[in-house]
């Protein structure tokens, strides 16, 4: 990396508040006599209304204590001081030491100053002149050193000289919106020292414009409008940080503003005072000084929120919900508040966006490698780019991270100042046994899953159908009893799955990881016990060992090349729903093979017909021999009436289909590049579900049974590449969506 894109980084990533801890906003100066039951007082309610803490000596001191030493630590404890220089202010050796304290916090803190001129002149209070010299000539003259005297006209000169506001320069001396003005410069210079922290806003820029465009702050024709917008995606995403940075953006254009975080943190660890809380809590962030000292219950926080809110332009943030219980007591309704409010939800539920009915959703999206690369080195270097050394380490980190800002973080900040043979080991124990920090806030979206269904459909797909189409997954988890379609949904809109625009179902890698794990945790690490067996290693020692259990529901096996097991390894696992194998050959007999198998997809599968021997499989929904040396499919059925899909496609020795009379409820036949096949069952015609399909490149196919063509169910026919030559009519084909065939002219 250039020095232009180190400084570049560098400069993006600056803390976005001071690291000091303030007991007030604003300290007011001012002689109590001239000002403190007036412009003082009033200024000071101002700040009260307005949600400002603004110290006052006489109500914020308690007699019994000593003045100068609490008055000393306020001044210290403050972010702004304001001075109010009246005409007598000078006249007082008390105003004019605090006025020496303020102008060293200045000079020591970097507090900020602003200098109030009340009806007098700012060229007096810098020269000590007029009413000012008068009470400089009682001090000389009295017992006052001349040291300090010196260091109070020093003081007057300092704090004279900088940008001040004056009352006479406001509409002719007019205090309200003298005070009004003070309040916008106060409000202004606050806006940079108090907002929320975010640490390192990598990539953020381009995010809360995008997501400025939801919101739709600026724009004159919705600007009373009341808009909830959601912010959704899976855990660790960067939600809260984008909410953060939204909350920063705009906070100072609303009269009322509360962010309300972790509530579904808060709400678990008190289900009912939690939620009570929020309530007090959102009603006195946007209420400050004003808002109830207590509220009892839920029911009387939603009254008071509708009461008092309603004519309060307000932005209300509302991070990590995922109940419609918690949302109905914050922000039930729009009318809740003031018009032009904004309501942000931020979630990893989408479903609980749509029943609050948001107006837009913004979908957080993972980091690209050029943010990512910046964040994770923050947190690994502590700056924005990696030493060279370890710029190969660092790009293999973010490859494992797939941009999800919570992985890069912890693994960052586990990697920083060890030695690249460290890291090394790190990531090859990441790619065995996941992060325990990052899997944490992960399996919170699997612990809210709804039903013990829900949680297996997803175990399911992390262990096996990741990349599979999301219809024929739902059938064959439909046959296990699942309810797949709703059970997919959920997981779609909880941020678990996604569905490409070749509707295959996808999973970030580190869900998928944390959904392994899940597996692999209740078995206490006993491969014997895995519920799914996914790992090469793991199932080859199972297999050869023949130590599968009962316990088993779920076995995948890849190898490259041809493998071989005794069939009797698969005795035991009698609960098997699910078996993918490629290029595995199975010795010995199959009479003890499972009997319950939903799915069996057997890719080079190694014999020429299904074996005698090979058990009943009366709730098979989908077979798939894909690449088989199969001749015959089967002398005597072994299937039932639950298949609903046959895929032998490419199975090149093949030169007939199977008899599909016990068939019925067949809808999905693949025979594509079945080279050798010349004949198709006259029982095809028969099948009154059969939706698809497909013979494209069995080029030794003349024609199909003439019945084929009176289905009133197929809707797609793939017969690209066959030798058919001519068809009869297809009018009876009345559900007939997608003909795919290519005959010479």
């Amino acid at each position: 990396m250039d020095a232009r894109k180190a400084h570049k980084a560098s400069s993006s990533s600056s803390p976005s508040s001071s690291s000091k801890r303030w007991k007030y906003q604003v300290f007011l100066s001012f002689r109590g006599e001239d000002t403190r039951k007036g412009f003082a007082g009033h200024l000071h309610a101002a700040f009260s209304d307005a949600g400002i803490s603004a110290f006052l000596d006489d109500n914020q001191l308690e007699k019994a204590e000593f003045i100068k030493p609490q008055l000393e630590q306020a001044i210290d404890g403050s972010m702004i001081s304001i001075i109010v220089f009246s005409k007598r202010y000078a006249e007082s050796s008390w105003c004019l030491n605090e006025l020496v304290k303020i102008m060293e916090c200045r000079e020591r803190l970097g507090q900020q100053v602003i200098p109030l001129f009340y009806n007098v002149e700012a060229s007096d209070v810098r020269k000590q002149t007029g009413s000012f010299a008068q009470a400089f000539e009682k001090h000389e003259a009295g017992k006052h050193e001349k040291e300090k005297v010196q260091r109070w006209r020093n003081a007057l000169s300092q704090a004279a000289d900088l940008c001040g506001e004056d009352l006479k320069n406001a509409d002719n001396g007019h205090e309200a919106k003298f005070i009004n003005k003070i309040l916008g410069v106060v409000n202004k210079q606050l806006k940079s020292k108090y907002q929320l922290d975010i640490k390192h806003p990598v990539g953020i820029t381009s995010r809360v414009k995008d997501l400025s465009n939801h919101l739709d702050i600026e724009n004159s024709g919705s600007k009373d409008d009341v808009r909830m917008i959601g912010i959704l995606g899976m855990g660790g995403i960067g939600k809260t940080t984008l909410a953060k940075a939204i909350y920063n953006e705009f906070e100072g254009s609303f009269k009322g503003r509360s962010f309300l975080a972790n509530v579904r943190e808060v709400i678990a660890h008190q289900p009912i005072n939690g939620l009570v809380g929020l309530q007090k809590q959102l009603l006195n962030d946007i209420l400050k000084s004003k808002g109830p000292k207590k509220v009892d219950s839920v029911p009387k926080g939603i009254e008071m929120i509708r009461e008092r809110l309603c004519c309060k332009r307000a932005l209300v943030i509302i991070d990590d919900a995922d109940d419609l219980h918690q949302l109905e007591a914050i922000a039930g309704a729009r009318d809740w508040f003031g018009p032009g409010s904004r309501i942000v939800i931020t979630t990893r539920n989408q479903h609980l966006l749509h029943q609050v009915e948001v107006d837009s959703t913004y979908m957080a999206e993972e980091m690209n490698e050029e943010e990512a690369l910046e964040l994770f080195s923050w947190h690994a270097f502590k700056r924005g780019y990696p030493d060279q050394e370890y710029l190969d380490l660092s790009k293999r980190v973010i490859r494992y991270c797939q941009g999800l800002p919570l992985a890069l973080r912890v693994v960052g900040s586990f990697l920083i100042k060890r030695t690249a043979l460290e890291w090394e080991s790190q990531l090859e124990k990441l790619q065995r046994s996941p992060d325990g920090d990052i899997q944490k806030i992960l399996r919170v979206s699997f612990d809210g899953l709804p039903d013990h269904t829900t949680r297996k459909i997803f175990l399911d797909i992390s262990c096996f159908f990741i990349g599979m189409d999301r219809d024929y997954v739902t059938q064959i988890l439909d046959g296990c009893g699942f309810f797949a379609r709703i059970g997919i949904s959920v997981l779609r809109e909880r941020c678990l799955v996604t569905v490409s625009e070749q509707n295959e179902l996808m999973m970030h890698d580190l869900l998928r990881d944390m959904g392994r794990e899940i597996v692999h945790e209740k078995a206490n690490g006993e491969h014997k016990k895995f519920s799914r067996l996914w790992k090469h290693e793991d199932v080859t020692g199972v297999l050869c060992n023949e130590s599968g259990t009962k316990k088993i529901e779920g076995v995948v096996l890849h190898c490259s090349y041809e493998t071989r097991f005794n069939a009797q390894a698969f005795t035991n696992m009698k609960k098997m729903r699910l078996l993918h194998l490629s290029n595995v050959e199975l010795t010995g007999e199959y009479k003890d093979f499972p009997k319950k198998l939903m799915w069996l997809s057997w890719k080079g599968f190694p014999l020429e017909s299904i074996p005698d021997d090979f058990p009943m499989q009366p709730n098979l929904v989908g077979l798939e021999l894909q690449y088989s040396k199969l001749k015959i499919v089967w002398k005597d059925c072994k299937l039932h009436e639950n298949l609903k899909i046959l895929n032998l496609s490419h199975s090149y020795k093949l030169t007939k289909s199977p008899d599909f009379s016990k068939l019925p409820n067949l809808e999905e036949l693949i025979l594509e590049g079945c080279v050798s096949l010349s004949e198709v069952h006259s029982s095809i015609g028969d099948l009154g579900r059969l939706s698809l399909v497909n013979l494209k490149y069995c080029a030794m196919l003349r024609d199909l049974p003439l019945n084929f063509y009176n289905s009133k169910s197929l809707t797609t026919l793939k017969a690209d590449q066959t030798a058919i030559r001519q068809l009869p009519s297809l009018s009876r084909l009345s559900q007939l969506q997608d003909l795919s065939l290519n005959m010479p002219g």
